[in-house]
């Protein structure tokens, strides 16, 4: 796979349309949209390889060569702890989204430094995790498909029923029941 090529589902490839679309004429993340918008492959979300960063992955990834970090792809920016997403809205986000694993993107910092984000691992990817779940639901047998609940009828069942008497031992209610 050509380090200029990104495979993107439907998805991703749609949302990343909207943010090109939206982008000031300044923004760095223009030019960043624009080559993974030209040299992306579109697949749907069932056919992406389980290896490739999609949105909600949770991958490692290092920048030049440093030690790896470990993040979730997010749309954008969450109010959950600090270091645990990585937002598309940022360019090393951005430039994760739809690598295979081993790729290398590089890219022109805020500072005009270039850097080269490679993607060591897609330890989670929402698609995979659907289509092995799906998988496993096909192959499940049909007793175990069926409901665990099974309705007993207990002893009492076919007992007749008993009715309270009156004090007098007849089974009038009396006046009080009209």
């Amino acid at each position: 796979m050509s380090n200029e090529t990104c495979i993107l589902t439907t998805k991703d490839f749609t949302i990343l349309e909207v943010m090109r679309d939206r982008c000031l004429g300044d923004d760095p993340l223009a030019p960043i949209l624009k080559r993974k918008i030209e040299t992306a492959t579109v697949v749907f979300r069932d056919d992406v390889p389980e290896n490739v960063a999609t949105l909600s992955s949770r991958v490692s990834f290092s920048v030049d060569g440093r030690d790896p970090d470990t993040r979730v792809l997010s749309h954008d920016r969450m109010t959950s702890p600090v270091g645990m997403f990585l937002p598309i809205t940022t360019p090393r986000g951005l430039a994760l989204l739809g690598l295979a694993e081993g790729q290398v993107f590089p890219l022109t910092n805020h500072d005009g430094v270039e850097e080269r984000i490679a993607l060591d691992k897609v330890h989670y990817q929402p698609e995979a995790v659907k289509r092995e779940k799906e998988a496993m639901d096909r192959l499940a047998e049909p007793e175990k498909r069926r409901p665990a609940l099974k309705l007993i009828r207990g002893a009492f069942y076919d007992q007749p029923r008993f009715v309270p008497a009156g004090p007098d031992d007849s089974d009038d209610p009396g006046p009080s029941a009209a």
